[in-house]
């Protein structure tokens, strides 16, 4: 098998991935796919539609959908008009942030729940088991280093 059907098989695990996990259309799983193991790592929206297999309309509807998630930024060149793509370096992180936010959101609805419910019976019990559970998953999240603190770098690990 050709390293380019080994990639592309690849940006299809990726877009059935994006697909279950996030809700997203199968299409912004290949860009995003894409988008992180090509070479450059900028691309225009013609190079993205010929590695994938998309039509160009599609592609900008999903690209709209990346952009907004914040996983795609789109950067232009000066005396260029071509638009070009990249998943910025944080976009991992900034994912991540938001979801300790929501898990932070859902514990505070959680603990709004307790109060409403009152301390003893079967309503406040399935509360606090929900809210137990965010707090401690918010609790590791919160505390936890950034990805990069701890971790040789390239240069240092040689």
């Amino acid at each position: 098998m050709k390293n380019d059907e080994r990639v592309l098989e690849w940006v299809e695990r990726m877009a059935m991935f994006c697909a279950a996990e996030y809700g997203v259309p199968p299409i912004a799983g290949r860009i995003l796919g894409w988008l992180m193991i090509c070479d450059p790592p900028e691309q225009s929206a013609g190079q993205i539609a010929a590695a994938i297999g998309a039509s160009k309309a599609s592609l900008a509807t999903n690209m709209r959908v990346l952009m907004d998630a914040q996983f795609v930024r789109r950067r232009t060149r000066p005396r260029e008009r071509t638009s070009y793509y990249r998943v910025d370096d944080d976009a991992w992180e900034m994912v991540i942030r938001r979801r300790v936010a929501s898990l932070t959101e859902f514990r505070d609805i959680a603990a709004d729940g307790m109060t409403l419910a009152g301390a003893d019976g079967g309503r406040a019990e399935r509360l606090r088991v929900a809210h137990d559970v965010y707090d401690w998953m918010v609790d590791r999240f919160t505390d936890a280093p950034r990805p990069t603190e701890g971790r040789p770098t390239e240069r240092t690990s040689r």
